[in-house]
């Protein structure tokens, strides 16, 4: 059964970075398509939750819809900083501890921020060194596989809002797997 899944993921990818010959510069490539596309979604996300839900909490322990953007955006900034060597903005803040980001114009316009953010790290990176190793705490992996993990972050989150819409009666957009 594995051997079919792994079978099934390649077939499924045969358009994509490994048909065209898998080298850097076609993954940097198509992940700067994958992030465009993130931000766009994203941004359908925060346009379908009206300003009264933006604080919304499905239980008063769990974050709120702008808590979960935060925490994603403080997160994708954190983690490409890593992978491509840049500065991140915001370091010395714990964003979706702060007010000031909790009303949707705010909230909105940094969670777009932090996608530029990583867009430009990612144009800007040095994709020969993409193989590298990077160490941070006790996790090693190479440069794509940093890129990888804030990319599937941002998704997670993302995807937990879903939820938040609904509980406010909202349908939640469309995904754009492509």
């Amino acid at each position: 059964m594995k051997a079919l899944n792994i079978l099934f993921g390649l077939l499924l990818i045969g358009h994509s970075a490994i048909s065209q010959g898998l080298n850097n510069e076609v993954i940097r490539a198509n992940m700067l398509v994958d992030w465009e596309r993130a931000k766009v979604y994203t941004k359908e996300y925060l346009d379908a939750m009206p300003e009264s839900g933006i604080n919304f909490k499905p239980k008063a322990d769990m974050r709120s819809f702008a808590e979960q953007m935060l925490h994603m955006s403080q997160s994708t900034m954190t983690v490409i900083s890593i992978a491509t060597g840049t500065e991140p903005l915001y370091q010395d803040k714990v964003l979706e501890k702060m007010k000031e980001y909790k009303n949707k114009a705010a909230l909105t316009k940094l969670v777009m921020e932090s996608y530029d953010y990583a867009i430009q790290s990612i144009e800007k990176m040095d994709a020969s060194k993409m193989d590298s190793l990077i160490r941070r705490g006790n996790y090693e992996t190479d440069q794509f596989g940093w890129l990888n993990k804030a990319f599937e972050h941002q998704t997670h989150h993302r995807a937990q809002t879903t939820i938040y819409l609904r509980l406010k009666g909202i349908k939640a957009p469309n995904e754009k797997l492509f």
